[in-house]
């Protein structure tokens, strides 16, 4: 392909990772961090106002204390007491490793990362509680007061908190924290994060990266907020979980929209509840979409008998439904408020060269999003990271679905039996006390999560990336929480469970047909590179599925990979992930740089190609059927032909009949297949149509095969796979080749090309409408 440097398929990224050495070496913690990238955020973050928004949007309350900012650290074997003496500053919450730090060193599994901090507390102000919040610690976490164990956590993508009233005095305390992070040799979940990163994988991230805070609270307090909208019969359930409450309590509700009060209820609690539950009736109900992501503020207040208000919180809450149902065609689809509608997004990783996992200052964090907005996207899949309670804030207030990752975790060095391969039968058998891990911080996810309404799907695991007892892990995730869809796994090795079959595919796009019971999605696709000089992260090979020097040529690629996205929705595609938001590191697939920089493609332009995807759901009508669900026949011969052989009125009465698909090898990817033998395949094959259609597409399928595709006689296509997986189908739209169709007869002839014992082929027409037009 014509400016095209690098190619390389989902699968083919695997191979690289699983040959990656790892290694411990000081020279290579050095190599690691030696890589450094400013943004436009980077030098407006004050260290004595980092991010300063309320961590816990969805359970506000007036007062609270942000401790980030300037904190000591120490990085001291693990064998070690606590240290005496610290090394220097850190800047919370950005991680170790990061330049925003200010320390940017690498810990390891031999060590603990200490921080250390002052708290100064007025026992006269304070309430009767105090709390101590983490945003999210990677990844085990044990907390000291005054030299006292308060607590311990593990699992670096979820809040927590301790109660620290017992510990502190007044005037000043010390809080010390100790973390622990084995990085890529162990197995708890760590996304991307791996000791030697290289393509698509990352820098290590430990310690401290969101938020941390105080909290002073009454006796009695609302801990926890679950807020669920049920569409269907206008209401909104409100549960939340309280301190055992220490005599009989009124709770109010109050909804607001538009600041106008459109709803209220009071519910009586006994002494001692720690939980209550209730609905609210919206008389006008206002529903929450992409196009319209209308919100309604809540106000919740605990009173006690004599009715003084004891505590009191603020949130919001939207009315949204995901479910599947059928379409006009008969597919089953994902369902927004009943409605089918077709999501389209981007993967979205959501690493920043400053600050490795946490971004440089919120408005940076949000500029990912209205980017993705702004180009036409009406989705995201956080891949493989959770991110800051904000984050979905403001994905909640700018009409952003979300689909979202567990992050994945397996041991690097022992990956060769802890990556399940796409076509293994069966999962890896994770150790207990791993997979007990695991649930517990997917729960914890889930658990943090829940309130925020564009989050759509749950996503538990990814690809074979530790991949374990999918079956029971998509099950529970369902069961836990049924207002979501469940996605499990994205991509590679499907167990027939969850709402979804979801393919990887690169470069694509591809699909698998819908079922009775599941949507059919296209979990990642895409991944076109454009290195931009001036914006790499640094001077190793960039690296990208499918890679090209020239922007336009770029620009003209990504056009057409977004148009064939059109006939797969007439197929039943319910959505559709594009790979990705921005570079990372040594990525160079992002529709951004690294640095958020660059947009590699003018906004206004891929929003007004992406625009025809949105539109209602497409009919296909066959105009020549391939192979994949049943055979079809086609006219062959192994060796060239006579001059002529692709037209029309050439006489083939002698070449053989045979059945569709074709292949040079067993392959467990198809149906039963003819055998290719030998270098070439001729193939020649009449039909039908009663006029030309105004939209062509092709289906086929040729892995390590070059075809040249014949219409009555002219050369309308020349198919070379341009990476990808063995398993499916490429859809391609037909620019301008319905001109060389007739009504009454046609003929269509092939010319395929392949190593022998390697190639295989199918194809198949087909043409595409909207319902209603």
């Amino acid at each position: 392909m014509k400016n095209a440097y690098r190619i390389a398929g989902c699968f083919c990224a695997c191979l690289l990772f699983l040959a990656w050495p790892v290694s411990n070496s000081q020279a290579q913690d050095e190599e690691v961090l030696s890589y450094k990238m400013k943004t436009r955020w980077t030098d407006q973050v004050d260290e004595d106002n980092t991010w300063s928004g309320y961590p816990r949007p969805q359970l506000q309350r007036d007062k609270w204390t942000n401790l980030n900012g300037s904190w000591e650290y120490a990085i001291h074997p693990r064998e070690s007491v606590q240290p005496d003496q610290f090394k220097g500053k850190v800047l919370v919450p950005f991680p170790i490793e990061s330049t925003l730090s200010g320390v940017k060193k690498t810990v390891g599994s031999a060590n603990y990362l200490w921080y250390r901090r002052n708290l100064s507390i007025d026992l006269s102000e304070t309430a009767q509680r105090t709390l101590l919040h983490f945003g999210a610690v990677d990844w085990e976490t044990v907390v000291y007061i005054n030299g006292e164990k308060v607590g311990e956590h593990r699992g670096g993508y979820d809040a927590f908190s301790f109660d620290i009233s017992a510990y502190i005095h007044d005037g000043e305390n010390e809080l010390l924290v100790r973390v622990w992070d084995p990085t890529d040799e162990g197995m708890q979940a760590r996304g991307k994060q791996v000791s030697d990163p290289k393509g698509i994988w990352y820098t290590p991230v430990t310690g401290i990266w969101q938020t941390v805070w105080l909290e002073q609270v009454p006796e009695d307090y609302i801990k926890s907020l679950y807020i669920t909208p049920d569409i269907d019969h206008n209401t909104v359930k409100i549960a939340a979980d309280l301190s055992a409450l220490s005599n009989d309590h009124v709770i109010e509700i109050k909804a607001f929209s538009g600041g106008n009060e459109v709803a209220q209820r009071s519910v009586a609690i006994a002494e001692k509840s720690v939980h209550f539950s209730t609905s609210i009736r919206l008389e006008d109900m206002v529903l929450w979409s992409p196009d319209r992501p209308h919100l309604y503020d809540l106000q919740i207040s605990l009173s006690a008998a004599n009715g003084t208000t004891t505590d009191e919180v603020k949130s919001y809450f939207g009315m949204r439904k995901v479910s599947l149902g059928k379409d006009g065609n008969g597919y089953t689809r994902i369902l927004l408020n009943n409605e089918p509608l077709f999501q389209f997004g981007l993967l979205d990783q959501g690493w920043w060269p400053d600050g490795l996992y946490t971004a440089p200052t919120e408005e940076a964090m949000v500029n990912d999003i209205k980017m993705t907005k702004e180009m036409g996207f009406n989705m995201l899949r956080k891949h493989v990271k959770v991110e800051p309670a904000r984050f979905y804030y403001h994905c909640d207030q700018m009409g952003m679905l979300v689909w979202q990752d567990m992050p994945s975790g397996f041991i690097q060095a022992e990956k060769e039996t802890q990556h399940v391969k796409h076509d293994a039968q069966l999962d890896w058998q994770r150790p207990l006390e791993s997979a007990v891990q695991f649930e517990k911080e997917l729960k914890a996810m889930i658990d943090n999560l829940y309130n925020f309404l564009s989050i759509l799907v749950w996503v538990p695991l990814n690809e074979g990336w530790g991949q374990y007892e999918t079956e029971k892990l998509a099950t529970w995730t369902k069961q836990y929480d049924p207002t979501r869809l469940v996605d499990a796994p994205s991509g590679w090795a499907d167990r027939k469970v969850g709402d979804m079959i979801d393919v990887h595919l690169y470069p694509g796009p591809g699909m698998e047909m819908s079922e009775e019971n599941r949507a059919s999605v296209l979990g990642e696709f895409g991944g076109l590179g454009l290195p931009v000089e001036e914006h790499l992260w640094w001077n190793k090979r960039n690296w990208g599925y499918l890679t090209y020097e020239d922007k336009a040529v770029y620009e003209k690629e990504f056009q057409g990979i977004i148009k064939n996205l059109e006939g797969l929705i007439s197929w039943g595609l319910s959505a559709a992930i594009y790979t990705q938001t921005t570079d990372v590191e040594g990525e160079v697939n992002g529709l951004m740089t690294y640095d958020r920089e660059v947009v590699k493609l003018d906004p206004s332009k891929v929003k007004e190609w992406i625009a025809p995807l949105y539109r209602p759901w497409w009919k296909k009508h066959d105009l020549l059927m391939d192979s994949e669900h049943h055979p079809s026949e086609w006219k062959v011969v192994g060796q060239e032909p006579k001059q002529g052989w692709q037209n029309a009125d050439f006489e083939d009465e002698n070449w053989e009949m045979k059945a569709a698909p074709f292949s040079g090898s067993d392959n467990p990817f198809l149906p039963p297949a003819s055998a290719w033998k030998g270098k070439e395949l001729y193939l020649r094959k009449e039909f039908y149509i009663q006029g030309a259609p105004k939209k062509l597409y092709l289906k086929y399928y040729a892995p390590k095969s070059r075809a040249m595709l014949y219409i009555n006689g002219e050369l309308v296509r020349i198919l070379e796979d341009g990476g990808g997986r063995k398993r499916h189908y490429t859809h391609v739209f037909m620019d301008r080749a319905a001109k060389y169709l007739k009504p009454g007869r046609n003929i269509i002839a092939v010319k395929v090309a392949a190593n022998p014992g390697e190639g295989a082929f199918d194809m198949g027409l087909y043409s595409t409408d909207i319902i209603g037009q």
